[in-house]
Parts: structure tokens; sequence; C-alpha cells
């Protein structure tokens, strides 16, 4: 008698890797994973990537396979540094106001609508949030950080206003404040203890927390957690996009932003990086 054995190898992990120019998508286990692929330039976001990690965002958010979204950053140093001065600039030199403010609006949308996923976001922060990635990475429900995650709301000292409708709904109104006026550094220690962070983990363990936390997020019934974060978005007082709208509006009626040149006069005498 002859016998034939069958070695069944165990079940793999689903994993769908795919990339545009500037953003890399991996799926794993239901989890949208979006990294912003840009390091030499800190992963600064320009109008390219920004559109990229907006459709991303959408495009995951009307997945059923998809139970929850992580953003990170490319590279050990930064989940991102903020705008692209270099592209604010040249297109505070070839834009007039009208189309500034459309291209203002277009981006500040971008950034609401992620906020408002209605699926459970992540940041897995990797490195500095500064600047408008302050706005990116406050906006999403929570953060997962190592010990080179840092943040900089930046904003008021740049002639700027941002982060109003994100910040105090993360860590509550009187820290928010100090945060926000003073633009001043919050390393991890300090962002985890505040409620920055929701975990603070070594960088070697920083991706498997995190998809420790989406993972189980992404197992329980979509339904129920959409609309346990409906309810919470409601129970703010006034519903998230009035907040958005209403430091749009002021930005726009009241105290329009600084031009680039004038907001980072030192940054552009470095020459900081470009593509």
């Amino acid at each position: 008698m002859t016998w034939v054995i069958f070695i069944l190898a165990p079940p793999r992990r689903m994993l769908h890797r795919t990339m545009a120019d500037y953003l890399l998508t991996e799926t794993v286990d239901g989890v949208a994973i979006l990294t912003l692929n840009r390091p030499n330039q800190l992963n600064a976001l320009n109008r390219q990537l920004s559109a990229e990690l907006h459709a991303a965002v959408t495009t995951a958010a009307a997945d059923p396979a998809i139970g929850c979204i992580v953003l990170t950053g490319a590279g050990q140093k930064a989940f991102s540094a903020g705008g692209d001065i270099h592209e604010q600039r040249e297109d505070d030199k070839k834009y007039t106001q009208a189309d500034l403010d459309a291209l203002g609006a277009e981006r500040a949308r971008g950034f609401y609508e992620i906020g408002a996923c209605a699926k459970p976001t992540i940041g897995m922060i990797n490195g500095l949030a500064y600047g408008g990635a302050g706005v990116l990475s406050s906006s999403l429900d929570m953060r997962v950080g190592c010990e080179h995650a840092s943040f900089r709301f930046l904003a008021a000292a740049y002639g700027r206003i941002n982060t109003t409708w994100t910040l105090p709904n993360q860590i509550g109104w009187p820290i928010a404040k100090e945060l926000l006026f003073s633009g001043r550094e919050v390393k991890a220690e300090e962002a985890y203890r505040i409620g920055l962070l929701n975990h603070l983990v070594p960088c070697a363990e920083l991706r498997d927390k995190t998809l420790w936390l989406a993972t189980m997020i992404a197992k329980n019934r979509r339904e129920s957690v959409m609309g346990v974060k409906a309810l919470l978005l409601q129970g703010l007082g006034r519903d998230l996009e009035q907040q958005w709208k209403n430091e749009r509006n002021y930005t726009t009626s009241v105290a329009r932003p600084a031009k680039a040149e004038d907001a980072f006069p030192d940054f552009i005498a470095r020459k900081g990086r470009k593509d």
C-alpha cells in the first residue's frame, strides 16, 4: 500500500501593496497602511502627496474589506515635516490670491475629510510631526509613537492659524492652548503623558504595536465601530465640520496666512531640501 502525505501550510496573512508617486499603500489583515513616501524631504506634504493621501483614505473608507486605516512616514526621521515650503513659495509667486484661496480650501478640505473619515484612523508616528503634519496627526483618532516621535504646532510662529479643530479634542483646552500659542516642541515622553500618544514603544516595536491595535479594531463589526466613532464626533457639542469651518472662515476673512517668503525666511535661506 502506498501512502500519500499532504502537508498543509499555515494560512497566510493577506498582504497587498501598491504605490503611487508619493504614497505607499499596503493592506494587512483588514488594515490599510498608508506611508508618506518623500523621506529625502522629511515627507513634506506637497499638493500631489496630499491629494494621493486624501484619495487613498477615501478609497479605504469605502472598502468593506478595510476596518482600520494607519498613516505613517517613510524613513526614521519624520512622520512628516508639514507643508512643502518650496512649493508654497512658488505658488505665492505664480498664483493670484483667489487661486491661492482655492488651493488652500482644497487642501484644508482634504485634511478635514481625513479627520472625519468614517473608519478609525491611527497615526504610526515614527519621527517628527511638525506644522501641517501636526494638523494631520492630531486629526486622527489615535496615535502610536516611538522614542523618535515629536510634535510642534507651529502656525502661530509663521503667521498662520490651524489645528484649532483637532488638538483640543485630543488633549483638552489648557494644554492645547499652550502648544498652539507657544509652538514649542513636544517630545515622545510628554506626548504620551498628555494623551497625544496612546502608546509609546521602542522604534523597533512600533509597527507591531500599531498593527496589534489596528487589527484588533479591524476584527470588530464595522457598523458598530463606525457607529461609535460617529456618535463620539457628534458628542463634541459642535460637530467637527463646524469647528473646521470656523477656523477656515477666520483664516480667509480675518487673518490671512502669511506668504511662504515671510513665514519661513530661515528655512528658505538654508535652502531646505527640494525634490
